[in-house]
């Protein structure tokens, strides 16, 4: 892993770890937000309160574990006041904007299904199908590592309850 000192990064570092880093973005968006305006704001959010909290990024974590807990604790804060338009100030408006991939129809099935589940539940099964491990699970949510592993087998359970009623 390489440590990223953030005392010394500009508005370009920024960009460019926000632009290598936006597939997060999308899936974080996807799951929290029900309409394509709705997801854009919500991707609008993240990027103005990751900004905002730029310099408090040691390094100490991947700047996508970072990345993963802004998202997530946003997207739970906006649901919770369901905010609408957030306005980024000092950002160049292009970097604020990225094309929505194109989703498969298994994504979206997949998508539509975590969408039905909880908050928190829907950031559980995201991280986990991105990869990481009930330890880096626990550390980006904040719950216990062993209640990780009970949470997902209880997720995977309720998607393919899901599943299989389409």
């Amino acid at each position: 892993m390489v440590k990223i000192y953030v005392r010394n990064m500009d508005e370009k570092v920024f960009l460019e770890q926000i632009n290598s880093h936006k597939g997060i973005l999308f899936k974080v968006s996807n799951l929290y937000a029900d309409d394509a305006e709705d997801r854009k704001d919500l991707r609008q959010e993240i990027i103005y309160q990751c900004w905002k909290s730029w310099n408090n990024f040691k390094g100490d974590a991947k700047f996508s574990t970072w990345l993963y807990r802004v998202s997530l604790n946003v997207s739970l804060t906006y649901l919770s006041k369901q905010k609408k338009a957030a306005h980024v100030n000092g950002l160049p408006a292009e970097a604020l904007y990225f094309e929505q991939p194109q989703l498969s129809e298994r994504a979206e099935l997949l998508y539509t299904a975590i969408r039905q589940l909880n908050e928190v539940d829907r950031g559980i099964i995201m991280l986990h199908l991105d990869g990481y491990d009930n330890a880096a699970i626990s550390e980006i949510t904040g719950i216990s590592k062993n209640n990780t592993g009970v949470k997902l087998h209880r997720i995977k359970q309720q998607l393919a309850s899901i599943l299989n009623k389409k």
